[in-house]
């Protein structure tokens, strides 16, 4: 485990690293969740082994620090995650980033290009106010102070036993103001941003369970390769791991 301070309280995000060839590959996960136990497993697939590979956990998520005071905005997230990077040498990486970690790794690529060479991103949101059947909008359906009392514990017992066992690790101010941030999105938004970043191999896989990604067409105008993966859902890494890994694998 590795560590790097990300504020002015000394706060630090931390991450597992395998070490192997460069570039290096970043993990980066979703609202609630933990990078470890969605990508090692499919890291550790051959097509995949080799390269080293950095299982970052965002702050008030998994093994790194919670600051009360934090905004947990996409770009907090984002500059906190070059912190990471600038601490570990990393640079011209390939991010493998899902859901709200694919917003971020967005925003990353725009106010870092240094760090990111290419972007494949699961299932990343891309719009202010995804639809109401996303979980951050059940998250932030309440207020802070709602949320702190009650609100957790409701989620937790509504979103199911897999995501429940990470979300239970993330620190539920942190995870409100996530789930808020992601809803408000970056500026300029998310979609914009990976339309233009034409420096960066961009790569985004939407499961078939999760219906046609909206403005597919145009984003592949603007260079990005959409890849819809055949019987998987919003995880796609669990879904279906072997198309993951060799659409992971096509992009290097």
């Amino acid at each position: 485990m590795r560590q790097a301070v990300f504020d002015d309280r000394g706060s630090a995000i931390r991450w597992t690293e395998t070490p192997g060839e460069e570039p290096a590959r970043v993990y980066v996960h979703g609202l609630g969740s933990v990078s470890a136990v969605y990508h090692a497993h499919v890291a550790a697939r051959p097509a995949l082994a080799g390269r080293r590979s950095l299982f970052v956990d965002l702050p008030g998520h998994g093994i790194s620090d919670r600051p009360e005071a934090f905004g947990y905005t996409l770009e907090d997230h984002a500059d906190a995650l070059a912190a990471a990077l600038d601490s570990a040498r990393v640079s011209g990486a390939e991010l493998v980033a899902h859901s709200m970690g694919g917003a971020v790794a967005i925003v990353l690529a725009y106010r870092r290009p240094d760090l990111v060479a290419r972007l494949v991103l699961t299932e990343a949101n891309l719009d202010a106010y995804p639809p109401l059947t996303a979980g951050s909008a059940d998250i932030a359906s309440f207020s802070e102070e709602e949320f702190l009392d009650h609100g957790y514990a409701r989620v937790l017992d509504r979103v199911g036993p897999l995501w429940a066992a990470t979300m239970r690790l993330a620190d539920p101010r942190a995870l409100y103001r996530s789930a808020v941030a992601l809803r408000r999105g970056s500026q300029p938004v998310m979609r914009e941003i990976l339309a233009g970043l034409h420096t960066v191999d961009r790569v985004y896989l939407q499961g078939e369970r999760s219906g046609v990604l909206d403005g597919a067409d145009a984003l592949e105008e603007a260079g990005v390769r959409v890849v819809t993966v055949p019987g998987a859902g919003h995880n796609v890494m669990f879904d279906a791991a072997d198309a993951f890994v060799g659409a992971v694998a096509a992009a290097a």
